[in-house]
């Protein structure tokens, strides 16, 4: 079955990159659907699995988290669920299906879209289906940052997963209020992901950005 066929009213809104308890108390109040938190090292908005727990204990019952690892060792993510119990794990590297499915707990894999081997509908299409335990496939732009760059990418490399994938897509990569909703209409994800495009400066969300990206997304009617 192709879930992206999924009957959906809204886009799901995760906001990610999150370091203050303004930042998630404001997201959570807008409605976002899950909450990022960062253990990149390399990333400015990196996050000690302890202060992770305690942004992710803040946040509204209903609303989702998210740990985010670029190719950690297995005790880091061990220690991140012990500590804060994410609904996710999120692997943005080139962790393998084995090695993303050892921990027995729901994530999701990331894909950077326009590198070497998934320059191609086709071949970004063959690679995220080793990836079929996943919860859901999320495409970001090729960078070195490992995502929250603000860079976008071709999007019309998307257009197999969208339609041929078995798994639930979510955008990343270049969002913000001025683009989400047409490009929302014009890859119909499930979801999107958004962090650099909210921003006043790395890791510090900015409200007013927040709530115009989070009215972008809702405006389109799927």
């Amino acid at each position: 079955m192709n879930t992206n066929s999924y009957v959906q009213t809204n886009t799901r809104i995760k906001i990610c990159g999150l370091t203050r308890e303004e930042d998630v108390a404001h997201a959570c109040q807008l409605g976002a659907d899950a909450l990022g938190f960062v253990f990149y090292p390399k990333s400015r908005r990196c996050l000690t699995p302890e202060r992770a727990a305690q942004l992710a204990h803040s946040r509204h019952v209903f609303v989702d988290s998210v740990a985010l690892f670029v190719e950690p060792a297995p005790e880091v993510v061990r220690r991140v669920i012990q500590a804060m119990h994410p609904t996710y794990l999120q692997f943005h590297g080139d962790e393998s299906p084995d090695y993303c499915e050892q921990f027995g707990w729901s994530y999701i894999k990331a894909f950077r879209v326009g590198a070497p081997g998934l320059d191609t509908p086709e071949a970004l299409l063959a690679v995220c289906e080793r990836y079929s335990a996943a919860a859901a496939w999320l495409f970001d732009s090729y960078t070195p940052a490992y995502g929250g760059s603000g860079h976008g990418f071709d999007r019309d490399l998307l257009s197999l997963v969208s339609h041929k994938g078995s798994r639930p897509v979510i955008l990343s990569g270049g969002l913000k209020p001025e683009n989400v909703a047409s490009l929302i209409q014009q890859i119909k994800p499930q979801a999107v992901d958004v962090s650099s495009g909210v921003e006043s400066e790395p890791g510090i969300k900015c409200a007013d950005k927040m709530r115009a990206f989070v009215a972008a997304a809702r405006s389109v009617a799927l």
